[in-house]
């Protein structure tokens, strides 16, 4: 008794209310910084995007508005967003489902390369992407010259460009992972005794799918579909790239009118109705995820897997597999082997251009491609940097002992909304809200630091706070009874255990920033373009030598986004949020 007397004494001298007071200060402390951020460059320009809709001449004005119902074109181009997004998603599903049943059942040679293959095309630029489908089945695309070459055709034979089936094909291809590890990831947890069960008691395959696999899947499947839907909803690269001028979603219509137009009412306006369509979208999101949460008997995936063995089993893990290869391996090999192929020749002259340059690149809105690329490089190096300081303040506000309950899921809440929020939307809203005093920042390279670290913020919180969640409190309060300060025992215990999910956050906020274009080709500076910025402006010069620039520059910029996404998946924590 005295023994145990002596060993529960150095608790009782500080007790655990006592050490949550403490580190109630922690929350406010670390909440101020990257709440004040948020505030200031993401609901500040929103809130300017809103004033601008109801009050352009600094009085109620509904103007704007009534041209958007009032005239058939925007109400067209609304409807065109929603259908094709729909469209987009149905064909994505029906596509991706047999794939995710495969990856779910099944265990085959290459299935984790696989795996990591298929999820390389949702990090890339849509730009990438759009330039990989026109290197692929564009008019000098690879498929074309093969027809032309073998059957001696004086024209290209197949017409996608500018063409609905050529976005459709664009956003399979670019969402086909989603559907693959959401729901793929879920199926392969669910206890097949289930299905056993209703086999036993007479039901056959079909039924038992039907009516006990089915119903369990669709809180997966909503989940899935509606990202999709909402990613498609708010494509801007493909459409402007693939669809050409017939084809325009709202996110395109407000980049037009906006840069093109000027008509920054109007694009106010729409930028007003894309936020709630999508804001609407994410709270039916989050509720289908939450369902999908709900406990059930799952098992593991290694006990649900198993060799294919029948030759049917072996033929659908075959065609799955080459079905996903030529979804997605095809069209990102014809934009390497474009890229090295001039005139029919494989070539490096369109790398060699990227180092040249020429006269047209000294005029006042061009500059050497290699600035690009180092620009890239540097806003991504910022990006990093900033992105992980503010994730790391607001885990530490989120996981601080004494955080008012309340305050803290909502906070947690708050940070997601980027992700809800199109990025060309928030390019509009910094060009109105941040072109005067005191926060002139129009011109200044800093507020495209600030424009990617808003969008990789959401990747770096959720990557990081899975891992700092894990951590077991009584090692925090054993540190504090020990005498450590709680910015001592976030250093030398937190921190070395959440270090690699910090790794992977860090990697997650230098591959967004790479790609980012739809913010950046807003508030770019002429003489400060980043690599999909270039791109762009290269496609939109004739020539064949400005399509292979931008070729080899998205291919450049493909291989620093897999990369990325490869030390991602090397160092990802099994629990991860996001």
């Amino acid at each position: 008794m005295v023994c145990k007397a002596k060993i529960q004494n150095p608790k009782s001298k500080i007790p655990k209310e006592h050490f949550v007071q403490n580190r109630t200060w922690v929350w406010w402390a670390s909440a101020l910084l990257p709440g004040g951020f948020l505030l200031l460059f993401y609901f500040y320009p929103l809130a300017s995007i809103f004033k601008l809709s109801f009050a352009p001449a600094g009085r109620l004005d509904l103007s704007a508005l009534e041209r958007l119902v009032t005239g058939s074109y925007y109400l067209q181009t609304l409807w065109f967003t929603v259908w094709q997004a729909a469209l987009s998603t149905l064909l994505t599903l029906a596509l991706a489902l047999p794939g995710a049943y495969v990856f779910a059942r099944y265990r085959f040679a290459g299935k984790r390369l696989l795996l990591a293959a298929a999820t390389v095309p949702f990090v890339l630029p849509t730009i990438v992407v759009a330039n990989a489908f026109s290197a692929l089945l564009g008019p000098r695309g690879l498929l074309n010259d093969l027809l032309v070459g073998l059957f001696q055709l004086d024209a290209p034979p197949v017409q996608l460009q500018h063409s609905l089936a050529m976005i459709l094909l664009a956003h399979v291809f670019y969402n086909y992972a989603i559907v693959l590890r959401l729901v793929g990831g879920f199926w392969a947890n669910l206890n097949p005794q289930l299905v056993e069960a209703g086999q036993m008691l007479g039901a056959s395959p079909w039924r038992t799918f039907w009516q006990i696999t089915v119903p369990l899947l669709l809180p997966a499947i909503g989940a899935a579909a509606l990202l999709v839907f909402i990613f498609c909803f708010t494509s801007f690269g493909v459409i402007l790239i693939l669809g050409g001028p017939q084809f325009a979603t709202l996110e395109v219509e407000i980049y037009r009118q906006a840069v093109n137009l000027f008509n920054l009412p109007v694009a106010a306006a729409l930028s007003m109705v894309q936020i709630i369509f999508i804001f609407g979208l994410m709270l039916a999101y989050t509720r289908l995820q939450a369902r999908s949460s709900r406990p059930l008997n799952l098992r593991s995936q290694q006990a649900n897997q198993r060799p294919a063995r029948t030759r049917r089993e072996k033929l659908l893990v075959g065609s799955s597999i080459g079905l996903m290869l030529a979804l997605l391996v095809t069209p990102l090999a014809a934009l390497v082997l474009r890229s090295v192929t001039v005139a029919g020749q494989l070539s490096l002259n369109s790398y060699r251009a990227l180092l040249v340059g020429d006269a047209r690149q000294q005029s006042l809105f061009f500059v050497p491609p290699t600035e690009g690329i180092r620009n890239s490089l540097l806003f991504a190096g910022s990006t990093v940097i900033a992105a992980s300081l503010l994730g790391l303040l607001v885990v530490l506000a989120l996981t601080a002992a004494g955080r008012p309950a309340k305050f803290s899921a909502l906070f947690d809440a708050v940070f997601m909304l980027p992700l809800a929020t199109s990025a060309v939307t928030l390019g509009f809203g910094y060009i109105i809200a941040l072109n005067q005093p005191p926060l002139n920042l129009r011109t200044s390279p800093l507020l495209v630091v600030i424009a990617h670290t808003l969008v990789a913020l959401p990747f770096v919180v959720r990557s990081l706070l899975p891992a700092v969640r894990s951590i077991q409190p009584s090692l925090r309060e054993a540190a504090a009874i020990l005498g450590a300060s709680p910015a001592r025992v976030w250093r030398e215990i937190d921190l070395p255990i959440a270090s690699r999910a910090l790794l992977v956050g860090a990697v997650f906020a230098f591959t967004v920033s790479m790609g980012e274009f739809g913010a950046t080709v807003f508030i770019a500076r002429p003489d400060t373009p980043t690599m999909p910025v270039a791109i762009f402006r290269f496609l939109g010069q004739p020539g064949a030598l400005n399509y292979g620039q931008a070729l080899a520059m998205s291919a450049i910029l493909m291989a620093v986004c897999a990369v990325g996404f490869l030390v991602i998946e090397r160092f990802r924590i099994g629990n991860s949020e996001f």
